[in-house]
């Protein structure tokens, strides 16, 4: 589906990554991203973090999520333990950023996110892992230590040809902006706090 088309070393506070570009042809501007710690083994089981993109939250530190420090968090993890970050382009559960703003605006009208997705007619989670599969593939990873909260990416991955030995969550305390939004993800997505 994908294949690698660039990579360079990245120095980043957590510790040295080689940021590889996965796309279907060099000119896609949004490539998929692998993070890899400079020290990683393919021979031996990999602590693996499947991200998905949210610019509000990665880039612009939003309190509305807790996924750019479920992000920061993921890297400090990788690096203490050689790993992988994967990054997927596939922003707001996989709706994109402009109807993931929509769906703010339904939030702050009283809307869960899972209802305020539903009323703009979108999926409640649109994210594949197929992608992710491929490109841990193309790295070598054939075991690995999954750091998720999230039971949808532990099936994907345990119906692929890669072997999860485990699960480590991965916790964040919630803050008041975010509580409502955690709440939502553990009590009707049946995410594992």
């Amino acid at each position: 589906m994908v294949s690698l088309q660039a990579e360079a070393l990245i120095p980043t506070p957590w510790g040295n990554f080689r940021m590889m570009a996965f796309a279907e042809d060099a000119d896609n501007w949004m490539p998929h991203l692998a993070l890899v710690h400079e020290k990683f083994n393919p021979n031996q089981p990999t602590l693996v973090r499947l991200h998905s993109e949210c610019i509000t939250g990665d880039l612009f530190h939003s309190r509305r999520c807790d996924c750019g420090e479920q992000l920061y968090r993921a890297l400090e993890m990788t690096a203490e333990k050689a790993g992988i970050v994967i990054y997927l382009r596939q922003e707001g559960r996989g709706i994109g950023l402009i109807n993931k703003l929509k769906t703010y605006n339904l939030q702050d009208m009283g809307l869960n996110t899972v209802d305020a997705n539903v009323h703009l007619g979108l999926a409640v989670d649109a994210r594949e892992y197929d992608i992710a599969v491929d490109m841990l593939l193309q790295l070598g990873v054939r075991q690995l230590h999954l750091l998720t909260n999230n039971p949808d990416k532990i099936e994907a991955l345990e119906h692929s040809p890669l072997e999860v030995l485990s699960r480590i969550p991965i916790v964040i305390p919630p803050q008041a902006e975010n509580s409502q939004y955690l709440q939502t993800k553990r009590e009707t997505m049946g995410h594992l706090f």
